[in-house]
């Protein structure tokens, strides 16, 4: 049960994360020319009741019909929340965002009812005109029914929280937020919840305390700021500082749960802090334009109306403060048992939906060169998870692996791994069928990062054992039993044959791998200059590569090969692209005549610990 109300939670903030960008600049538009705004323009101000009420319905409509059902899904949505719009006097938002999705599944499963069914040539006519008559059938049940009853639920939620505003029982609400917060119903319900009914205090008022109330970032301040000075914890307490930058600046809230997690008496610490904010915003009469997201403390003071500005800062320091205040000896008392690791096994047991920490398909990581990393919206958290994955796989010397962040529901049909919290393992793999998704339960030190570094690493450096290979491969791209020096003058063919053979008794290729290389030399000669011949095989025949490997060959005197003559041979056994990388390497040290020459001249173990470091 759980699971699906976080799966739900999820699924209504992803209608509107993709979206934030028009709601902020919504908010602004508010705050800087309406009437009581910073620069107060009637003319410009017209613009804010058409965006409210038609432009920011129709994203979210549009979206949660993509979600649903592909491209035709947020089409026929967009049609019907037009419905919606128009069949109530209040901002629709909340009917979008079930509009939306519900049209996107009646386009989906009339879809599936026709798969196979239309005749050659009329599928786009059928196409078309199915959307435009379905669309008009949602648009007029949009117009009597969902728009009413939409607008009959907005007043009932309106009715409650006024009834705790008037009883000035607002701040208690913070004591269902902040633990729904820790299940990562964050989004959902500042989104889903708060934002349609601050609109309606916008209109009136130019802003809202709805916008103030999970979106607040001083609770999780005043936490890990307990956290980075009584942690007794090394782990925990090194790590809270970087926690913290992420949170208060960059507004990931998500950075700070598992920290609650490691101890649960802390929400104590963010109600309390939560709680105290909220009743200084409601004595100070406080609101906020546009909901802050992310929500960062600069966000948070950007969305302030003219005249506020310090007054809603203030309102960050008093929860902060609480927050700290209250965490401080619980930190202190909780001794060093509790870890991030703790914290992010009791996550897995709360949060799991996938089993393991991988699935899908596999994924061959000697090749691969491009890494997508997932959120909700493809912003905020899986922007700030693909730069550690970054960060990781350059200190790792793979800089040319490209980790790009993106919308779960936008994740590329080819890609062929993808990283995701647990909560979206499912929505990963239906955007991309192929691919192998590893899930994570925190952004910032998921250890799930070194695990993947270390494999693509173990893959690379061809570290597989006996059972694994099949033959006699040992490991290692160059073995000193591999570098031949000073060897008898020979045809070429016959030192490609010699070079096909320690290729396959050391597991390297397989038997057909010497014919490869033989049958490259008619099509390029592989005598490139200075002395130096690189034989590999032909690209149809990379599949006989088991692991990426070398031969060195040393001819003082040299040798005839193909017309050049040629010093020094390095045979090539490289498995997807790594062959570019190797030939770079080997060009790097070869670059002159001088350069091979000195490498002819070297012993085994000299050559070996040159090209060890090359």
């Amino acid at each position: 049960m759980k699971q699906k109300v976080q799966s739900f939670g999820r699924f209504l903030s992803g209608m509107v994360m993709p979206n934030i960008g028009a709601f902020i600049a919504w908010g602004l538009l508010t705050a800087l020319f309406i009437a009581t705004g910073w620069l107060p323009n009637e003319q410009l101000s017209g613009m804010v009741g058409p965006m409210l009420t038609y432009v920011l319905p129709i994203l979210i409509a549009y979206q949660g019909g993509k979600m649903v059902g592909g491209d035709r899904g947020a089409v026929i949505g967009v049609i019907a929340t037009v419905g919606v719009i128009c069949g109530t006097e209040y901002t629709m938002l909340m009917g979008a965002m079930v509009m939306g999705p519900f049209a996107g599944w009646v386009i989906k499963q009339f879809d599936k009812a026709m798969e196979g069914k239309i005749k050659p040539g009329f599928e786009m006519l059928v196409n078309n005109f199915s959307i435009g008559i379905i669309g008009l059938i949602l648009m007029i049940i949009g117009f009597y029914v969902v728009g009413p009853f939409m607008a009959a639920v907005l007043v009932i939620l309106s009715g409650g929280v006024q009834v705790l505003v008037n009883n000035n029982l607002l701040p208690l609400i913070s004591i269902f937020v902040e633990p729904a917060k820790v299940l990562f119903l964050n989004n959902a319900i500042n989104h889903g919840i708060f934002t349609p009914l601050g609109i309606e205090n916008v209109k009136e008022t130019g802003k809202s305390i709805f916008y103030m109330i999970e979106t607040n970032p001083g609770a999780g301040t005043g936490v890990l700021l307990a956290y980075w000075m009584f942690a007794r914890d090394k782990v925990t307490k090194d790590s809270a500082p970087g926690a913290l930058i992420v949170h208060l600046l960059g507004g990931i809230h998500e950075i700070y749960f598992p920290y609650i997690l490691m101890n649960p008496l802390l929400l104590l610490a963010t109600i309390g802090g939560s709680v105290a904010a909220m009743f200084y915003n409601m004595i100070f009469n406080l609101g906020l334009t546009s909901p802050p997201s992310p929500g960062s403390v600069i966000a948070y003071v950007g969305m302030a109306p003219k005249g506020s500005t310090i007054s809603v800062l203030i309102s960050v320091v008093i929860a902060a403060v609480v927050s700290f205040i209250i965490a401080a000896p619980i930190v202190r008392m909780s001794g060093s048992k509790a870890n991030l690791e703790d914290a992010q096994s009791q996550m897995k047991d709360m949060k799991a939906q996938s089993k393991g920490q991988a699935a899908g398909a596999p994924v061959d990581l000697r090749t691969i060169d491009r890494i997508v990393f997932a959120c909700d919206a493809g912003m905020g958290s899986s922007a700030m998870g693909a730069a550690v994955v970054q960060r990781k796989l350059a200190a790792a010397g793979f800089e040319n692996i490209k980790v790009s962040h993106a919308s779960v529901s936008e994740v590329p049909k080819d890609a062929k791994l993808v990283i995701c919290h647990q909560d979206l393992a499912a929505r990963a793999m239906a955007s991309a069928p192929g691919a192998r998704v590893i899930t994570i339960t925190n952004f910032m030190n998921a250890p799930e990062y070194d695990a993947l570094v270390n494999e693509i690493t173990d893959a690379r450096t061809n570290k597989h054992s006996e059972k694994e290979t099949g033959d006699t491969y040992r490991s290692g791209l160059l073995l000193k039993k591999n570098i031949l020096i000073n060897h008898a003058p020979a045809a070429k063919e016959d030192i490609i044959r010699e070079i096909g053979k320690i290729f396959h008794e050391g597991g390297y290729t397989t038997e057909k791998y010497t014919q490869a290389m033989l049958d490259k030399e008619p099509v390029f000669n592989t005598a490139i200059g200075n002395g130096l011949a690189i034989p590999h095989g032909i690209e149809s025949m990379r599949g006989e590569i088991k692991n990426s490997g070398l031969v060195i060959m040393t001819f003082p005197e040299g040798i005839d090969w193909g017309g050049e003559t040629v010093k020094l041979v390095i045979g090539i056994a490289a498995i997807g692209e790594e062959h570019m990388d190797v030939l770079t390497k080997i060009a790097d040290a070869c670059d002159s005549e001088e350069a091979v020459d000195e490498i002819v001249a070297k012993s085994v173990d000299e050559i070996y610990d040159m090209f060890k470091r090359q």
